[in-house]
């Protein structure tokens, strides 16, 4: 028989593969409500990030319903089908994070090298974004032309490729299904203020204002999308693992309810 590559699993799948045995299994029974995240971070030893890419990846498999302001109920899949490329989909905190390091650094050189004519792009990006609706197909096109064009002031055909291609993996369906919840007109406004920080900073050539500038926009964007919306008090990310992911272990075994509980937390919702 030939050997077979061994590929790590995300941490968020190994999390969203325990919670899935355990909903099989019965422990969880369809209605009965999960735990909190702030619960299953503490049991599982993981960051709240991980966990809510766990439950996003369980909603968009039809597995959890997750209800704002509410929690997190398990449902009667339609179909147990995972998306086909569901092991190699990044989570979304893990795109924002990678992007905060890398266009922060992107930003920090931009300051020091951009022209009149690459700020001017920069300048028609922010122009159309604030004439535009959002959520929208079109406000996605005009967000990524600015990261795009700062990226591009730096010459390097590269670097324009892999922040588009990072990008646009906010159309993956994981990512999707998070900014449903949590991108509006008022957070399209709010994310439009730091994306003029940004500029402000690069047409002013000044390198640190630049980087901190977007990476204050990218650890923004991570707590927006970090706003509790289950029960069990506010979210957010602390500083430290739950930013940058680096200190996570492979999860422990999050507490299983007794089918008892299960069944009567199931009962009191009927």
């Amino acid at each position: 028989m030939p050997l077979e590559a061994v590929e790590a699993r995300r941490l968020y799948r190994q999390v969203a593969d325990q919670l899935r045995s355990l909903i099989d299994s019965g422990e969880y029974a369809v209605g009965s409500r999960l735990p909190t995240e702030r619960e299953l971070a503490e049991q599982l030893r993981v960051s709240r990030p991980t966990v809510r890419e766990a439950l996003i990846a369980l909603e968009v498999e039809g597995r959890v319903r997750i209800r704002v302001g509410s929690g997190i109920y398990v449902i009667e899949p339609a179909a147990v089908v995972a998306p086909a490329s569901a092991t190699v989909i990044e989570g979304p905190f893990e795109l924002l994070r990678a992007r905060e390091f890398l266009e922060s650094a992107i930003a920090e050189q931009a300051a020091r090298v951009a022209t009149k004519d690459d700020i001017a792009r920069i300048d028609a990006s922010l122009l159309a974004m604030e004439n535009v609706e959002h959520p929208g197909e079109a406000s996605m096109v005009h967000d990524r032309a600015f990261h795009v064009a700062i990226a591009g002031s730096l010459g390097n055909a590269v670097l324009v490729r892999v922040i588009g291609e990072l990008f646009d993996q906010r159309h993956n369906p994981y990512f999707a299904k998070l900014a449903h919840y949590f991108e509006s007109p008022g957070t399209w406004r709010t994310a439009l203020d730091e994306h003029r920080a940004v500029r402000d900073a690069i047409a002013a050539h000044d390198p640190d204002a630049a980087r901190d500038a977007m990476r204050d926009h990218l650890v923004r964007s991570q707590e927006r999308f970090a706003q509790n919306f289950g029960a069990g008090g506010a979210a957010g990310l602390s500083a430290g693992g739950d930013r940058t992911g680096r200190y996570e272990a492979k999860p422990a075994k999050p507490k299983r309810a007794s089918k008892t509980q299960a069944k009567s937390g199931s009962a009191r919702r009927r």
